[in-house]
């Protein structure tokens, strides 16, 4: 019997192609389910998971029955697609995606993406969902989930330097892409942006007269509770930045507050308390040598990210060796990510990424000894780089990090 699995492999060798031609005439095809489903659409370089997570814990909290959409996923294809936090069922996707087989014509194959988001508006719109979370797989513009005419809002999380292949190679033309989710007569709710990006954003909001929410972060309590326009709530996720996507989502729900819907102080209270976010400062346990040993994973796969990475170590562990386990795409900015990661006294372990085009690990050793004291490790697999940053001179006070890439955090969580 063919597995979801294949049918997605199937798939893979149409490679990425943005645009909307091929998605719009398979969703036609399906009977356009995406207009069945309310939508709040994120878009954003970084932020777009935790919000994602945000939004549809505290609409759960509300009562209502939440879908949510994102990309990559971790370990498993069904991780993308979630009703009230809860993964699509084998027999779900399968179903989901032979039914979008059935409307494949041979002269207009999608990519592996559009397979996937077809089948998901199929079956958020199947299961009569109240509202769905939907995340941009790549910019806003052309991406695939770009397909609804009017969503509740659009948001735009933040905007730096990835994907400058696909989307151009200023903020500003990374910031014309992202607004591609702007809709006319919609609101949009944005973070903080650089000024070149925060007046893209704003043209087209113009343009489109799409009223414009301008977040501001919300602020520390304590470590463990923030405060946003007089409402205090506790941060299950770790890091600074959690503080601005923390009020990109309450900004949000106060927007869709304003639209009718009924979530209430109690259910934003509740639903961020209980956000979850894998792959993201996420701590677990490595065993090595029959000792269990604390690890800290994080995607940090851009230069924004491996900054908001660096300061959490700082900030918490600052006098702590820190030893870096990371595998980079080849695609990725690598001087910028290694530059904001490490300091001269650190240590660091260059792993491939299996399944997936690794830098080549002599570039990364190259760029990361002209910032370490310590010449860079070359390990010729996760396992080997995990062991030997466990076992080089380890002290049970450093800090050992997997970072570079959520491939390759999800390859260590499956």
């Amino acid at each position: 019997m063919t597995t979801a699995e294949e049918i997605l492999s199937s798939f893979a060798r149409f490679g990425i192609h943005l645009g909307l031609e091929r998605i719009q005439q398979l969703l036609a095809d399906l009977g356009n389910p995406q207009n069945q489903v309310p939508i709040i659409h994120v878009a954003g370089t970084n932020g777009k998971g935790s919000v994602c997570a945000y939004l549809s814990s505290i609409l759960m909290a509300a009562g209502y029955k939440v879908g949510r959409y994102t990309s990559p996923h971790l370990v498993n294809w069904r991780e993308r697609i979630c009703i009230n936090s809860v993964w699509i069922s084998n027999d779900d996707l399968l179903k989901a995606l032979q039914r979008v087989q059935s409307v494949i014509k041979p002269d207009a194959m999608p990519t592996q993406f559009e397979v996937i988001t077809a089948a998901m508006w199929w079956y958020f719109a199947q299961s009569q969902v109240d509202i769905a979370v939907i995340e941009t797989g790549l910019g806003g513009r052309l991406d695939a989930t770009n397909v609804c005419d009017r969503p509740l809002i659009s948001v735009i999380t933040s905007i730096s330097r990835d994907h400058w292949q696909r989307l151009g190679d200023s903020l500003a033309a990374i910031a014309s892409e992202k607004a591609g989710i702007i809709k006319p007569h919609c609101p949009v709710v944005v973070g903080e942006l650089p000024p070149e990006a925060a007046a893209v954003i704003s043209q087209k909001a113009e343009v489109c007269h799409a009223p414009i929410a301008w977040v501001e972060s919300a602020t520390n309590k304590n470590p463990n509770q923030a405060l946003w326009r007089g409402l205090e709530y506790p941060l299950a996720l770790l890091g600074k930045h959690q503080l601005m996507n923390s009020g990109i989502a309450l900004a949000t729900i106060e927007t869709l507050n304003d639209q009718g819907w009924n979530i209430s102080a109690d259910a934003i209270y509740t639903g961020v308390q209980q956000t979850q976010w894998q792959g993201r400062l996420q701590w677990t346990t490595y065993k090595s040598h029959n000792k269990s040993h604390k690890l800290l994973l994080d995607g940090a796969h851009n230069q924004a990210a491996a900054e908001y990475l660096r300061q959490f170590v700082d900030e918490y562990y600052p006098h702590v060796k820190k030893r870096w386990v990371i595998g980079m795409l080849d695609t990725k900015d690598h001087a910028g990510i290694l530059r904001s990661l490490l300091q001269p006294q650190d240590l660091l372990f260059i792993v491939p990424i299996p399944n997936h085009q690794s830098v080549n690990p002599e570039t990364v050793q190259a760029i990361a000894n002209e910032i370490l004291e310590c010449p860079a490790y070359l390990c010729t697999n996760l396992e080997g780089g995990l062991e030997t940053a466990f076992s080089y001179d380890y002290a049970d006070s450093d800090l050992v990090i997997l970072c570079g890439s959520l491939y390759l955090v999800g390859e260590f969580l499956a």
